[in-house]
């Protein structure tokens, strides 16, 4: 055997894994980290706030891909199943008091609300082509808006509900005592209720989106890639596409009103704005389009981005604005007022650049297998 022989032979397993899907999982990887360690490397509120709506996001987003990115199913209810799970938890825990029992039974009754009208939608609507089920989804989602707009005596109505979550999350809860009685710090931040709260939506989110990655590689998620490509031709091998498409639609609506529960603990208030509005709709949508649709982890990618630049955009077009005073024009620009604009251009040059998403671009059609 050659020198060269040998090179070849050592080179090889190295370049089993595609140079593009290497640095996408690395980057996913990195940003969980940061996610894990975030109370530890942020430790200022806006920060953790961030930090946790990522985490939710995440679930959110990626339970949307596996509708319209790996089944071709474009649904416009999906934050009417967000807002079951959340408005639940929160007439829950405002009727019967900040207690773990509240969370459970007021969680499972938004699950089983959710479960419930994705079986009714997905039977009565997958039949037709997509954009009739489109525009039944968006009907089913507007009416709960409205619903929860008018039914002030359950949902608070525009002004929502604000409550107490178990006093284990609350940041008074000392979770370790020194010998002086003091909170125990670890790195300089308190180990208290609002760490525990944290770290209860972290973890959560972690094994509900490792679910989805192990539903994608499972035979389910090959049928569902075939129903996407040619759906007579699935029906014709055998396949119960309306079945599968059913069946696909439950578990998103079932994960996104778990994604709903974290958001309502997590915020302490539930209203139209935060758990129904179109406007988070809008959001996963760009998110899924920005991460990558029919990837799972390039719901990571594109919640990051995206909550980033909601976030802190106005923040970088501020200081932008101060340090080029003296140029003509610019400032005016840079004015943070117009950080939608800016946010319009960033979205264009993504999609310019990255025609799949970025995980999409960089892995490559079916990179996710």
């Amino acid at each position: 055997m050659t020198a060269a022989t040998l090179e070849t032979a050592a080179a090889t397993p190295a370049r089993r894994i595609p140079m593009g899907r290497a640095i996408v999982y690395g980057v996913v990887l990195a940003i969980g980290l940061v996610l894990a360690t975030a109370p530890f490397l942020f430790p200022d509120v806006r920060s953790q706030e961030v930090a946790a709506r990522i985490c939710i996001f995440i679930v959110l987003v990626a339970s949307y891909d596996l509708l319209i990115g790996y089944t071709g199913i474009v649904s416009f209810a999906h934050t009417m199943f967000f807002g079951l799970g959340a408005y639940a938890t929160a007439i829950a825990l405002k009727t019967m008091g900040p207690g773990f029992d509240a969370i459970l039974l007021g969680g499972a009754l938004g699950v089983l609300a959710a479960l419930v009208l994705a079986i009714l939608i997905g039977l009565l609507s997958l039949r037709v082509k997509a954009i009739f089920f489109a525009m039944v989804t968006l009907a089913a989602a507007s009416v709960m808006l409205v619903l929860a707009s008018q039914l002030s005596d359950f949902t608070g109505g525009e002004d929502g509900i604000t409550y107490d979550i178990p006093r284990f999350f609350a940041p008074a809860n000392k979770l370790f005592e020194d010998a002086d009685g003091k909170v125990v710090r670890l790195f300089g931040v308190a180990l208290n209720g609002r760490l525990a709260l944290y770290y209860f939506v972290f973890v959560t989110a972690l094994v509900l989106f490792v679910l989805m990655l192990r539903i994608v590689r499972s035979p389910l998620g090959t049928v569902l890639e075939a129903i996407r490509e040619n759906e007579m031709r699935a029906e014709a091998i055998g396949y119960r596409v309306v079945a599968y498409r059913t069946a696909i639609f439950c578990i998103a609506a079932v994960i996104a009103a778990i994604a709903g529960i974290l958001r309502a603990v997590w915020l302490k208030y539930t209203g139209p704005e935060v758990a129904l509005s179109f406007a988070i709709m809008i959001d996963i949508l760009l998110m899924v389009v920005i991460g990558g649709m029919g990837t799972i982890v390039g719901a990571v990618i594109g919640v990051v981005i995206m909550t980033l630049a909601q976030f802190y955009l106005k923040d970088l077009m501020e200081v932008a604005a101060h340090a080029t005073a003296d140029v003509p024009l610019l400032p005016d620009l840079l004015n943070p007022e117009r950080w939608l604009l800016w946010l319009g251009v960033l979205f264009i040059l993504l999609v310019y650049f990255f025609p799949a998403g970025i995980a999409g671009t960089l892995i490559g059609k079916g990179g996710h297998k």
